[in-house]
């Protein structure tokens, strides 16, 4: 986030598009919806289902899935036809304008319409309101990245903060919502093919000489495969061994029989795990690693925020910290790793990445710091970009509006969105093993329009087949308000009935991130059969 979370209660309005806030992050949502009651904020929301926070929301536009580019570029041209961006801002902070200018032109509210579904008369509506604010902000998750044009919508959100002059202030900015507790402190500490800690590129000379004399060793200075590059490696044999770590992926990856193939090819598996997840029953050796409260460390929020974990309790069996294992591993490779706790390694993040250096472990506390914190003393960063951007002046970089993957047609005429619920987090291999929480959402259940549900026969309850060209399962259907007519939704976290058997392996050409929320599916009813 270029902001914090106590910013959200400070805009004016507050744009949501591709988060289903409530359920995935409730207590950000809180944020939003607490300044909403208190009558601060007017909330804008950009999704194709009909989300809890639609109903806090002064406009919904209801896109097509696949169609945020589109979406975005037409708030823009409204913005820039009407005359209302930011001039000073654009003249002042950035470049590229005149490029975006042209690039926008040709979508219209009208042109828009035809493409997202979005009326024209709401988009212009929701433009002049984002555009009018003093201060607006812009919340956005995976419903936008989990795209092939996932890179080209965050672009986009960016390209419409930068055009109304919403970056650098508080109550502004752009602000992803990280998927999980660590995920943004994960990416910080290196845990992308592309990058050392501090977003350092390893094709970058004097980044990877600091590295190398930092650990002693000699580093390749090429990227490596991304993680859904991995499983097409491994099922073309090229990888023959895999360490994983904290991660489910045959619940989670897309086209599952595929991914499943795959691993059961490689030659060697290595499962890091607190529980025996459906990865892990793969592994020729599972790692049992501890809980959050059974070890010290830090976590990085979804706001830069470094924060202290203390251990509270012992861990079970034999059970044992993360990086004492692959410290030990190391060890035994013939690379001695030579730290004793967590402020050795902390000492070693502070003096290799920038952005953590003001952090050893001794200044951190319960509230911890926002990065960047460049020095011992420094206060933390709550605003990003006050005065300028990394770059000096921030660049518009305009995209072009491009169809998803997969279209629906005659054979699959309906889209299919995978997604969360609140009552389960992410794969499952925690919340499901919690029986009060598996007592309240016990099994998956795909969400049908009532126009759609009429079409096909369905009601509450039955059992029906979803299938698309990877695969079919059979779940539950819910008659909702929430569903659109021809989007159905399907959550991600249950093994017996995995969504991602659906999904396909189309990835955005840039980060490579799977298309999970477009699939072409079509539907069955399974007669006589409830569920």
């Amino acid at each position: 986030m270029t902001n914090s979370i106590e910013d959200i209660g400070k805009a004016d309005v507050t744009v949501i598009i591709g988060s289903n806030t409530t359920e995935a992050h409730p207590i950000i949502s809180m944020e939003v919806i607490k300044s909403v009651k208190a009558g601060r904020t007017r909330v804008i929301v950009i999704d194709p289902r009909n989300i809890m926070m639609t109903q806090f929301a002064d406009i919904v536009l209801n896109q097509r899935p696949g169609t945020d580019v589109a979406v975005l570029n037409g708030m823009m041209s409204w913005i820039i036809k009407k005359g209302v961006y930011d001039r000073r801002f654009v003249k002042e902070r950035t470049e590229g304008f005149e490029e975006l200018k042209k690039a926008v032109e040709k979508y219209t509210p009208e042109y828009v319409e035809k493409i997202s579904g979005v009326p024209a008369a709401k988009l212009k509506k929701a433009a002049e309101l984002y555009a009018g604010a003093e201060k607006a902000n812009i919340l956005y998750a995976m419903g936008i990245t989990q795209h092939i044009t996932g890179t080209d919508n965050v672009m986009a959100v960016a390209d419409l903060a930068m055009l109304c002059g919403f970056l650098g202030i508080p109550g502004g900015g752009v602000n992803p919502l990280r998927g999980q507790n660590n995920v943004q402190g994960a990416c910080d500490m290196g845990a992308l093919p592309e990058v050392y800690s501090g977003y350092q590129r390893v094709d970058n000379e004097d980044a990877r000489r600091r590295m190398e004399y930092a650990w002693g060793v000699s580093l390749p200075d090429m990227p490596g495969l991304k993680t859904t590059e991995m499983v097409g490696a491994a099922s073309r044999g090229e990888i023959r061994a895999m360490y994983v770590m904290g991660e489910n992926p045959m619940v989670s990856d897309p086209d599952l029989k595929h991914a499943r193939a795959a691993f059961k090819k490689l030659e060697f598996l290595v499962v890091q795990d607190i529980f025996m997840t459906e990865t892990a029953e793969l592994a020729d050796v599972v790692l049992p690693g501890v809980t959050f409260a059974e070890k010290n460390g830090t976590f990085t929020n979804t706001e830069r925020r470094v924060q202290r974990v203390q251990k509270a309790v012992e861990a079970p069996g034999q059970a044992r910290e993360d990086w004492r294992i692959i410290r030990d591993i190391a060890k035994n490779m013939g690379y001695p790793m030579k730290h004793r706790d967590i402020s050795d390694i902390n000492k070693e993040i502070s003096a290799v990445t920038g952005s953590y250096a003001g952090m050893p472990w001794e200044t951190l506390d319960a509230c911890g710091i926002q990065w960047p914190c460049p020095e011992i003393g420094h206060p933390g960063t709550p605003v990003l970009h006050v005065c300028e951007f990394t770059r000096g002046k921030g660049r518009f970089i305009p995209v072009e509006f491009r169809e998803p993957a997969e279209k629906a047609d005659k054979q699959y005429p309906l889209t299919l969105t995978t997604g969360r619920i609140l009552t389960h987090f992410h794969t499952g291999s925690m919340t499901r093993r919690c029986a009060p929480l598996e007592h309240l959402a016990p099994r998956a259940e795909a969400e049908f329009s009532h126009e759609d549900a009429e079409k096909y026969g369905i009601g509450d309850g039955d059992l029906v087949e979803l299938s698309t060209r990877r695969g079919k399962v059979q779940v539950a259907a819910r008659v909702t308000e929430r569903m659109n007519p021809g989007v159905v939704f399907l959550p991600f976290h249950y093994a017996e009935s995995p969504a991602n058997v659906l999904t396909s392996v189309a990835l955005d050409p840039v980060c490579k991130i799977p298309e999970f929320k477009v699939s072409a599916v079509r539907v069955k009813k399974k007669r006589g059969v409830r569920s």
